[in-house]
């Protein structure tokens, strides 16, 4: 395959999981990540630090965007984002000593849970409040919908906190700027409506990237001639699917995230499990 050819394809496939990653807070890598090195026979650690790249691309096409309407509630993000960038470090360290077979497994079960309690839908509690901290914090907020702005109270803020830290190391550890992670924990357990969910974590996974893409870039695992056709795909794709998610409706972006989610997971434990990555 001739270099033009190579970079044309892997950028037509970074704007497809930019406008994927964008429109479910997924941030593009859970996508890209197979992508490449299934597809494209990059080798891992270099599709992991491609990958960081483009989640940073795609956090920095889409928040303002989010912000400017109205969903990201921003008090949440940087609060969160002090638990998730800690774990972005240590899981970038993890990555480049553990074998890429086991890395890809581990990517593989954390995406078909993903998938798995992404169909989960929760039951509205109209009646919940804030707790003490979430008052404290000012972390409450509203949303905008066809009726006017709708209220919402964050629950569960310690333990959000805590599996912040852990998507922090997936993200390290993985490459994907763990947004399938932060948005199981903000809609499944700190009960944000779930475009709030997607729209912060695309708000958070720039920082939560920027962290562990430094260590992969410090020992060389950023190679341009990849990153530079999946940062602009994923950059054009996630402004498109900014625009997108504003009509969209929640069952339908529920129903991509865990087909599309589940489908990749199937084929990295296949490839993990084969040592064919």
């Amino acid at each position: 395959m001739s270099v033009i050819l190579f970079t044309g394809l892997v950028f037509v496939g970074s704007l497809a999981a930019g406008f994927l990653g964008s429109l479910t807070g997924l941030g593009g890598g859970v996508v890209l990540v197979p992508l490449l090195a299934i597809g494209f026979g990059v080798d891992l650690r270099y599709a992991i630090g491609a990958s960081l790249v483009s989640v940073i691309a795609t956090s920095s096409g889409a928040a303002a965007a989010y912000v400017r309407e109205g969903y990201s509630n921003i008090r949440v993000g940087m609060f969160l984002e002090i638990a998730t960038t800690v774990g972005a470090v240590a899981g970038a360290f993890l990555a480049l000593i553990a074998p890429s077979n086991l890395i890809s497994i581990i990517f593989g079960v954390i995406l078909i849970v993903s998938a798995v309690l992404s169909s989960r839908k929760l039951v509205d509690r109209p009646g919940a409040q804030s707790s003490p901290l979430v008052e404290r914090l000012r972390l409450d907020s509203t949303y905008p919908t066809s009726t006017g702005p709708q209220a919402y109270h964050v629950q569960h803020l310690p333990l959000g906190f805590g599996l912040m830290f852990i998507a922090g190391i997936l993200s390290g550890l993985l490459g994907i700027g763990s947004g399938a992670f932060k948005v199981l924990a903000m809609d499944q357990v700190m009960r944000l409506p779930f475009k709030v969910s997607t729209t912060t974590s695309n708000f958070m996974i720039g920082v939560t990237a920027a962290a562990s893409a430094g260590v992969y870039l410090n020992r060389g695992y950023i190679a341009p001639t990849v990153a530079m056709p999946v940062m602009l795909g994923v950059l054009a794709g996630s402004l498109v699917g900014a625009r997108v998610l504003v009509s969209a409706r929640v069952g339908v972006l529920r129903a991509i995230f865990a087909v599309v989610v589940f489908a990749l997971a199937c084929e990295m434990i296949y490839k993990g499990v084969t040592g064919d990555v």
